[in-house]
């Protein structure tokens, strides 16, 4: 079964991804930062009761987990593929996760809210992303009693999801706009409609390969459908603001662009070891370059696929085992080049 970063979608030249996330909360337990050990455990036991009925009624694969029995690497592979957050793995206290065999929807347990459900679909598809989420929070509101008020909607620990408590996201690939310095602008912009740009892993984290997360940041006053419908707009005015650009870099000079994109495959291609930041800039240039067409590939090639197996923990993952730097870097080399298709 494919996994939805294994996809080729439509969009997905600019918008990677779809994600929307619902924090919700149970009525007989104090907030996530306020329990103690034994609430924190009964609670992440109350919660992965779920998984039959996710299977069930869902008519997909589900898994449950506490976040403690896995390993290392498994758990920050899992933040780099989008399934976790950074949060989930660093807390002390027992934290949980339901999966579903496709990776599309993830339930974390005891991160800031007691429940904290998403649902991802690749390219520009936040309806879709939205119809799984609310899926899934129906077989779970079946189940579980959930904190809610009529005056202000779903009880969140944080003030600022209060309300639907959605949060609506895309993963974007921005390198023309990032090229141009236009980030900054960019952000100030979509802040006056209630949307904001972050890094690739969300909140305090930064860009790698120009890949950023456009959300949105009001949960409160406004319907899930009107989130959706704001977020979707503006996403595809940055779309069409990066298309532009990137016609606009072409047009003034096209062979400079089209050889450091050859330059990126080359080095890509027969680098003995490679660290990941080098890694992410060159699949960056290449990912640029497949998608304006200047380079062609003698098969079907989703780099964002690549882009994620390179990092540190998924490549660790790919191995099956723990390695240094030197090691990492080397493997990571002979990963990239093993799965690099041949130009055309």
């Amino acid at each position: 079964m494919l996994k939805w970063y294994e996809q080729i979608v439509p969009d997905g030249d600019v918008v990677i991804s779809s994600r929307v996330r619902l924090a919700r909360n149970l009525e007989d337990y104090r907030f996530s930062p306020l329990l103690d050990e034994s609430e924190a455990v009964r609670l992440v036991d109350e919660v992965k009761k779920l998984t039959p009925s996710l299977a069930q009624q869902d008519k997909r694969k589900y898994y449950a987990c506490n976040i403690k029995s896995l390993n290392d690497i498994d758990k920050i592979a899992m933040v780099e593929r989008h399934i976790v957050s950074p949060l989930l793995i660093e807390k002390d206290q027992t934290t949980g996760l339901i999966l579903s065999e496709d990776e599309t929807v993830s339930i974390m347990i005891n991160e800031e809210d007691h429940v904290r459900l998403q649902a991802i679909i690749g390219g520009l598809n936040l309806e879709k992303a939205y119809e799984v989420a609310s899926r899934i929070d129906d077989i779970a509101y079946e189940k579980l009693k959930f904190a809610y008020d009529e005056k202000y909607g779903y009880m969140t620990s944080c003030p600022t999801n209060t309300g639907t408590g959605m949060r609506a996201s895309c993963m974007v690939f921005l390198p023309a706009l990032s090229s141009a310095r236009m980030i900054q602008r960019l952000i100030e912009e979509v802040g006056r409609y209630g949307v904001t740009i972050r890094g690739i892993y969300g909140e305090g984290t930064k860009s790698l390969g120009n890949i950023y997360q456009i959300s949105n940041q009001k949960t409160l006053g406004n319907s899930e459908r009107e989130i959706i419908e704001n977020l979707r707009r503006i996403v595809e005015q940055v779309m069409k603001q990066e298309r532009r650009r990137r016609e606009y870099m072409l047009s003034l000079n096209s062979e400079e662009i089209e050889d450091q994109v050859y330059r990126a495959y080359g080095i890509l291609k027969y680098a003995r070891q490679i660290t990941s930041d080098d890694a992410m800039n060159f699949l960056s240039q290449l990912k640029f370059g497949a998608d304006c067409g200047l380079i062609k590939f003698d098969r079907e090639f989703n780099v964002h696929r690549m882009m994620m197996g390179v990092q540190p923990g998924s490549l660790q993952w790919t191995l099956g085992k723990n390695v240094g730097s030197n090691s990492r870097d080397q493997s990571r080399a002979e990963y990239i080049r093993k799965e690099l298709p041949t130009i055309i």
